[in-house]
């Protein structure tokens, strides 16, 4: 049962994503650099640490989305949003910074702790970003990210802090996400 729902949520995490990539591709969409470089790293030490502490076929969905992370990344570097801010360099410096206590720790459960607490900086840019340009997003990736870390959660093979954290926080983070598109397009 937990492998079929780690199948299922690693292909919720496509579902959402594939679109998601070709709204930025055609310029519908345009994702926020700094968010996604730190996604980017903040997914791969999720993935890493979730395998460490004993996930196993539940880590599935989050190494199915961190590869389109990364292809998304590279993509808002040319079809990304420009209006950059200054506040937005101070929340990708401090996201940043705070990559230097897990490479001294090198304990997944600080890891993950530390690493979510940036993915929470690290989205303050695209929460600012879409609070004043919804049209630059879709809901459907974030909505889908919400299914996908449910699925993540049900399929663990071990809960503890280092496999359960992201998930929680980002199904709340992408609520709010997926409802200030949807409430602040109307």
């Amino acid at each position: 049962m937990k492998e079929t729902l780690a199948i299922l949520g690693a292909f919720v995490a496509i579902i959402g994503n594939v679109p998601y990539l070709r709204d930025v591709i055609r310029r519908r969409v345009q994702p926020h650099p700094y968010t996604w470089l730190v996604w980017t790293l903040v997914s791969a030490i999720t993935f890493f640490g979730q395998l460490a502490k004993g996930a196993g076929i539940g880590a599935l969905p989050t190494g199915a989305a961190e590869i389109f992370t990364v292809i998304i990344f590279f993509f808002s570097l040319r079809y990304g949003f420009r209006n950059i801010v200054k506040t937005d360099t101070y929340f990708l410096v401090a996201a940043l910074l705070g990559l230097i206590p897990w490479i001294i720790t090198k304990d997944p459960t600080i890891s993950v702790i530390i690493v979510v607490s940036i993915d929470l900086i690290a989205f303050i840019p695209t929460l600012r970003k879409t609070w004043h340009h919804p049209d630059t997003e879709t809901p459907l990736l974030f909505s889908m990210n919400v299914v996908r870390h449910g699925l993540t959660l049900a399929s663990l093979g071990a809960y503890n802090i280092a496999t359960m954290l992201h998930s929680i926080v980002m199904i709340v983070v992408n609520t709010i996400m997926t409802m200030m598109i949807v409430f602040k397009k109307k």
